[in-house]
């Protein structure tokens, strides 16, 4: 049996959704229940920003998380496949009436994006100060936290609807399939099998 960590929300709808299509099988989950059980699949429901960790603690043996956490998380997981869903931006935004300035000796950055954003700006050789936020991160620049955040942007309407604009975009994200070393290893004929099928599935979007 092949254990599959999903993110709850739009991608494990998504996913199951490809499952479907490949197995012609049905694949829901019961109403609140965090564990779903097909044939030679079990399906796990996670945060999906711990999808990684279930993998990468062999808790899954497989995952579909965004490219954004994995960037974020940066663990030791095999990265499969690209499957195209969950697109969304990752942005710096700030106050409409104002602009970067990459002179400014401490720039204030909210986010709950730590790595990713020290990464950014470590390779434009800024400093930052950044401050690890779990929510509301529009909320921010509004109260003078911050001179800026890094979010996910999928269209942009939230931080217009905050009187904030994308000044940068830092990476392009979408949703990835990924592996635990030791599962892919131990159960290789069945993760490259499944691999293949929705490889193929994907192709005839």
């Amino acid at each position: 049996m092949l254990t599959v960590a999903l993110p709850k929300g739009r991608i494990a709808e998504e996913t199951l959704a490809i499952f479907e299509k490949i197995f012609g099988k049905s694949f829901l989950f019961d109403d609140r229940k965090l564990i779903l059980e097909v044939g030679e699949f079990r399906f796990l429901l996670v945060r999906n920003q711990d999808v990684p960790a279930y993998v990468l603690h062999q808790s899954a043996d497989i995952g579909v998380v965004g490219l954004d956490v994995l960037e974020e998380k940066d663990e030791d997981l095999v990265r499969l496949l690209d499957l195209g869903i969950g697109k969304c931006k990752v942005c710096v935004g700030m106050r409409d009436d104002e602009e970067l300035n990459y002179n400014s000796p401490d720039i204030k950055i909210a986010t709950k994006m730590v790595n990713i954003t020290q990464n950014y700006f470590s390779k434009k050789a800024m400093a930052v100060d950044v401050i690890k936020l779990y929510g509301s991160i529009e909320l921010a620049p509004l109260v003078g936290l911050a001179d800026a955040i890094v979010d996910i942007v999928e269209t942009g309407t939230t931080m217009k609807q905050n009187g904030l604009k994308v000044v940068e975009t830092i990476m392009e994200s979408s949703a990835h399939l990924i592996a635990n070393k030791n599962s892919f290893i131990e159960k290789k004929e069945e993760i490259i099998s499944l691999y293949r099928k929705i490889s193929e599935e994907i192709k005839k979007k």
